[in-house]
């Protein structure tokens, strides 16, 4: 391993994003009551051109008038393509409470342009005398998101977390599909006379993924568009739990218990890591660098994965 270690993630339960237009203020104080860690307070493409600024009001007042709990609180804003970005940017940090926590950048395409809202950020917070500094998430879109992927993910110490918006990227990369998330009908391979459906956003995931781990991101599975197919949402994210994505965005609220169910650790699996350790401790106290734990080797890197289940089970249990 380089002797530049791998920086930690926010310590912090990220299993579901909920989102919300932010035109439907009605609906903020069930998001807040609802059982997702991550609420995405949206400006962008849920709200129409003529909404944009009653949007922004609603979400700046909702900011400080609702109880958020414990709850990650972001704000979607608009892309840097578009006249609006720089007045939420500018309308959220001076005018909303500091229990904002993150803003999420769409449609990233470079580090350049996470340096654009850092530099805008960080003159309306010192203008404001911000306490707290805002973190950014954002999210891969675009065939150049996901070329400049690793300098994205390290283009700002406020980076947060990084996800993979399904439809514009496939628009993006020219694919033939309307699909939101989820596998397509059309990719597919022929094996023994039957059809195995393979995962298309499997290779973008694990790109992702990895430029998250290196620079202290979290990785986030974005959106399943078929909110009536629960079966597809939870293969989905099970795939993504198996890459190392933390959590995975509801555009519905039913999709927030199946979200939790797939990134939240069983009780199984957290005792058989818990074993797996115990084991481990028992073979270094004897000098043995590896044991045998039912029936498989274990040894130090089988530690670390171990520890991954048992941290992320503590973390969502505190």
């Amino acid at each position: 391993m380089s002797f530049r270690l791998q920086p930690a993630p926010p310590a912090r339960p990220n299993r579901c994003q909920l989102f919300g237009p932010g035109s439907r203020p009605a609906i903020f104080e069930k998001m807040a009551g609802s059982a997702a860690d991550v609420i995405n307070l949206d400006l962008e493409d849920s709200v129409a051109p003529n909404d944009k600024d009653h949007a922004r009001k609603n979400i700046i007042e909702a900011i400080g008038d609702i109880d958020w709990g414990t709850k990650t609180l972001s704000v979607r804003i608009n892309g840097l393509d578009t006249p609006y970005w720089y007045r939420d940017v500018v309308g959220l940090l001076e005018n909303a409470s500091e229990r904002l926590d993150q803003i999420m950048i769409p449609k990233v395409g470079n580090a350049g342009d996470i340096y654009a809202v850092d530099a805008l950020a960080t003159a309306v917070e010192a203008a404001k005398g911000r306490g707290k500094r805002i973190d950014f998430e954002v999210i891969i879109e675009s065939a150049a998101g996901i070329a400049h992927v690793e300098e994205i993910a390290a283009a700002s110490p406020r980076m947060a977390a990084m996800s993979l918006g399904a439809a514009d990227f496939a628009a993006s990369m020219g694919m033939a599909t309307t699909g939101i998330g989820g596998t397509q009908e059309n990719y597919y391979m022929i094996r023994d006379g039957q059809k195995h459906w393979s995962d298309p956003w499997h290779w973008a995931q694990t790109a992702i993924v990895a430029a998250c781990r290196t620079h202290g991101v979290l990785p986030v599975d974005g959106p399943f568009g078929d909110f009536s197919d629960d079966e597809g949402f939870r293969a989905q994210a099970l795939r993504s739990a198996t890459l190392g994505v933390v959590g995975k965005w509801a555009i519905h609220p039913k999709q927030v218990a199946l979200a939790n169910e797939v990134f939240t650790p069983s009780a199984e699996a957290v005792a058989e890591a818990k074993e797996i350790l115990g084991a481990m401790e028992e073979a270094k106290a004897s000098g043995a660098g590896a044991t045998v734990y039912k029936g498989r080797l274990v040894d130090i890197a089988s530690i670390k994965q171990a520890e991954v289940i048992v941290k992320q089970s503590e973390l969502i249990g505190g």
